[in-house]
């Protein structure tokens, strides 16, 4: 019997539109598991990235399974997964950022910012860009190198985008390196954004006292105690807001309030000495100055002592 052959020409042809149909399975595979994923439907998403694995094992199909086990808390699983991706492709943007992401939630900052760099420095889509800037931004906001996080985070929080967690922590960095201008714009957007957030409105009242907009900064604390009327830190803030607005009895009031909860705050303490060195009691200003001065943190605290309570003696 004689054996038909094809030619080589045809067979390669046969071979790559065989390859080629499998791949776009795959792809199709991997984009209906992330449908079910983002519909949190985790068991359907894991069905169409294993299909996908076991049709073309790519690096593709692994970093979108790990997607999957990352959804389902399988760590190890995930950074199995994530790791043969790697070796497959040692830039391959999707596995990098997930590589990332897991280091950040273990607090590894360094290799979170090694992962989440290689995705900022590729060429990727506008999005994935986005989040790993964010992502990197996070890490760095973690290690404290304060610059760096305001740049990647303000660069990937666009006017369009709601990332509340990165939203915060630019709040936080924008306040930390004295920009309350910057910090109360987000805070404001935060307020629009969750309205039921009490930290969002005390936030925002702090930054606009550090603006000497006093008065609406105890419209936005009282605002914050609609939500808790006995929160400490708002109503602290309220009172800093207060004095400086010379409502003194109001301001007397809300600081004892904020102390009976938390009586080592020493904003609420420098707010209440303040008040005591107005109504000529320095020995009651000191010893709350001296306080606040143990517990940190406070401004002014440091001038006010050597101003008021310098040969004061100790108590015994």
């Amino acid at each position: 019997m004689a054996i038909l052959r094809f030619p080589a020409l045809l067979s390669a042809s046969l071979l790559c539109m065989f390859m080629g149909a499998h791949a776009q399975d795959a792809t199709t595979l991997i984009a209906q598991g992330d449908s079910l994923l983002e519909a949190d439907n985790g068991s359907g998403a894991m069905e169409n990235y294993g299909a996908a694995v076991s049709l073309t094992p790519t690096a593709d199909a692994y970093a979108a399974r790990a997607r999957g086990w990352y959804y389902l808390g399988k760590y190890d699983k995930f950074m199995e997964d994530v790791r043969i991706a790697l070796s497959m492709d040692s830039l391959h943007p999707k596995a990098n950022y997930q590589r990332a992401l897991y280091a950040f939630r273990v607090e590894d900052n360094a290799n979170a910012i090694h992962f989440a760099t290689r995705v900022v420095d590729a060429p990727v889509a506008p999005e994935m860009r986005r989040r790993a800037l964010v992502l990197r931004g996070e890490a760095e906001a973690a290690s404290g190198t304060t610059d760096k996080a305001i740049a990647d985070l303000s660069e990937g929080l666009t006017d369009n985008v709601e990332d509340l967690p990165a939203m915060k922590t630019l709040a936080r960095l924008y306040d930390a390196a004295d920009k309350p201008a910057a910090s109360l714009a987000i805070l404001e957007k935060l307020c629009e954004l969750q309205p039921a957030d009490i930290g969002n409105w005390s936030n925002r009242g702090f930054e606009l006292s550090k603006l000497e907009r006093y008065d609406e900064a105890v419209e936005v604390l009282d605002k914050a105690l609609e939500i808790d009327k006995d929160e400490p830190v708002v109503l602290s803030n309220k009172a800093y807001a207060l004095l400086k607005l010379g409502r003194d009895e109001e301001a007397y009031t809300a600081v004892n309030r904020s102390l009976k909860a938390d009586e080592v705050n020493p904003y609420a303490l420098r707010t209440r000495a303040l008040l005591y060195l107005r109504k000529g009691d320095r020995d009651k200003a000191c010893d709350d100055l001296t306080l606040a001065k143990a517990m940190g943190g406070a401004p002014e605290v440091d001038s006010l002592v050597k101003q008021h309570c310098a040969g004061i003696p100790k108590k015994r």
